[in-house]
């Protein structure tokens, strides 16, 4: 029976290899070598270019003594071009039968090794083009984001709108609650910003009649890394005349419709393993609504700012003096509503303290027509009905001139040329914007903004490979510290007996993840390997001594069997040790840092 089976694949085989010897398919191609196998006389390989990878056969007698000499000595990762015809192996692989192979480009490196492929994660990050070697799944997701890009811009061609490109240096970065980058304009020897958004110029083409616009673009915060937010990135944001927030809604309902249709083939994606529908409508809930809905807190029935921060205290809500109302109630949306939000939910009403550049809901001034969209708990898109009395502009401008002295430095500044087009007028409008960067972490199941960033921003490896065409590492001096102006705590008098001591459990503890915690200043929020298998988190207030990405893969120290402890909403699940002192009146604090050869879980006595 077996032979009888291998019989008929042998007939199969060579009645199909007949037929294509009989018109032979002639081809031309050219990629990267990723595999080799040499046997005397004839070889194997396997050439690899955007669409995918094919196998080659190279033998001696087709391509003659020189050639196949040349290719024995050849490397993984060589670049090569090559003709000749396709055909079938024994196995049913259709291959290509070279006749003449060129090559077209060394490799000097040796590329990671083929089974295991390039899975350090910096090194993926730093080396995007090893990556993409390397890892097909990381090629598709930068095919995906292009293809995205594509789709958006389909999308709104349909609906008329005109891609425009306004400004990245500008005098006043406005339009977004951020920290701008600063420079110098050397022609002009004036400071200017780089933008935080794209919203105050292409308002201002509104005025001037263009009525549909949209840019996409890269703005710039100079804000914290962590897994949903990069310093650099793209956003999207267009402007349509006549029309208010309720006609936003549909069409981002629209465009996020289409745009999972066009890229993922369906309404229903996948993240995480959690099944998302964009193909059903959208929820619509008021921020309050959300609020009493998942906290079961009325803020409709809240009198001031004074009884909103007393709310905040007894449900353990940080906030600052200088909060009002409006704030408070952005807090308790963030701290209670947002995890709740996983399929699309349009949260509308905001209050008015958050949104300066919106216009006020007539039924209601404390409120404005605004909404986000929220998908898989987190802030997909921002819209308004958009602001259009200038008079009204200018005391939002005022009031936030008055917050940024009171110490919000994300706080608008009074932007004169735009308050001037407004007041030239400008038609009733509606405004979205969005991240692209997230956008292509939904539609790709990517769980870090830095997998859909071809080149993320990175903390330098050091001073010498910071400096472009420096060949050489510069030997890093040691600071040297002077004691003499270090002031530490006294020792503690009271004792501790042993066995009250030895029930605290210190653990080595590997960080495999770090990020700033949203709206706090000072707590990053870690997530730890402690050797259980089960990752534990700890949020620790040092964020003024290390930004999060310089502290993904040390090993620290941990205490582990502290009780939970929520902080911003968080449970923090032990205490990461520190070391502190005084240097000249300012405080100093060294995480504690141990060899990486120490693995997670290793107990310390």
């Amino acid at each position: 029976m077996k032979n009888r089976k291998k019989e008929v694949l042998k007939k199969d085989y060579e009645e199909r290899r007949s037929i294509m010897d009989a018109n032979p398919i002639h081809v031309a191609v050219a990629g990267r070598m990723m595999f080799k196998r040499v046997m005397g006389k004839a070889s194997f390989c396997n050439i690899q270019d955007l669409q995918g990878n094919i196998q080659v056969y190279v033998a001696r007698d087709a391509i003659g003594t020189d050639s196949y000499a040349d290719f024995k000595k050849s490397d993984i990762g060589d670049i090569f071009g090559l003709e000749g015809f396709a055909f079938r192996t024994r196995t049913g692989e259709i291959s290509i039968h070279a006749e003449k192979m060129t090559l077209l480009s060394k490799s000097l490196q040796i590329l990671p090794e083929k089974f295991h492929g390039l899975t350090d994660t910096d090194t993926r990050y730093r080396q995007r083009y090893v990556d993409l070697i390397m890892n097909q799944e990381s090629k598709k997701v930068f095919i995906k984001r292009s293809q995205i890009l594509k789709e958006i811009r389909n999308f709104l061609s349909g609906r008329d709108f005109m891609e425009v490109e306004t400004p990245m240096l500008v005098a006043n970065a406005g339009g977004a609650a951020a920290r701008p980058f600063e420079t110098h304009y050397n022609a002009l020897n004036e400071d200017v910003k780089l933008r935080i958004s794209l919203e105050l110029y292409l308002k201002r083409l509104i005025v001037g009649g263009l009525e549909r616009v949209f840019e996409i673009g890269r703005v710039f915060r100079n804000e914290g890394v962590d897994t949903r937010h990069n310093p650099e990135f793209t956003l999207m944001e267009l402007y349509q005349a006549y029309t208010d927030y309720e006609g936003m809604m549909e069409l981002t309902e629209s465009m996020f419709r289409y745009l999972a249709e066009k890229v993922c083939g369906s309404t229903k994606i996948s993240y995480n393993g959690i099944e998302i529908d964009l193909g059903k409508p959208f929820e619509r809930l008021t921020m309050n609504d959300a609020i009493k809905k998942y906290a079961g807190i009325d803020f409709d029935q809240v009198a001031d700012d004074e009884a909103a921060k007393k709310l905040a205290e007894e449900h353990h809500i940080a906030y600052e003096e200088r909060h009002k109302k409006g704030d408070i109630i952005n807090l308790f949306f963030e701290e209670f509503c947002e995890k709740e939000l996983i399929q699309p939910t349009f949260i509308m009403d905001h209050p008015i303290e958050i949104s300066p550049l919106t216009k006020k809901k007539p039924s209601d001034p404390n409120k404005v027509e605004r909404f986000e969209l929220f998908i898989n708990t987190w802030e997909m898109c921002n819209a308004y009905s958009e602001l259009n009395d200038p008079i009204d502009q200018r005391e939002r401008f005022a009031a936030q001139e008055e917050a940024f002295a009171a110490g919000d430095d994300e706080a608008n500044h009074t932007d004169e040329d735009f308050l001037n087009a407004l007041e030239i007028g400008m038609p009733p409008t509606g405004g979205i914007g969005y991240g692209i960067d997230r956008l292509v972490m939904l539609l790709t199941d990517s769980q870090a903004i830095r997998d859909v960033l071809l080149f993320p921003t990175m903390k330098s490896q050091g001073a010498a490979k910071n400096e472009a065409n420096n060949a050489a590492q510069e030997t890093k001096t040691v600071e040297k510290i002077d004691f003499s102006k270090v002031k530490v705590e006294p020792l503690f008098e009271e004792m501790v007996d042993f066995d009250t001591f030895s029930k605290s459990d210190f653990r080595a503890v590997k960080v495999k993840a770090c990020e700033a915690v949203k709206k706090s200043k000072k707590l990053l929020q870690f997530t730890l390997d402690d050797g259980t298998g089960t990752d534990r988190t700890i949020l620790s207030g040092i964020h003024a001594y290390y930004e999060p990405e310089e502290l993904v893969g040390k090993t620290l120290i941990a205490i582990t069997n502290l009780p939970p402890r929520a902080m911003m909403g968080i449970d923090s699940c032990g205490m990461l040790l520190s070391a502190i002192h005084e240097e000249e009146g300012e405080e100093k604090l060294h995480l504690l840092m141990v060899d990486d050869h120490i693995p997670a879980g290793a107990k310390l006595y």
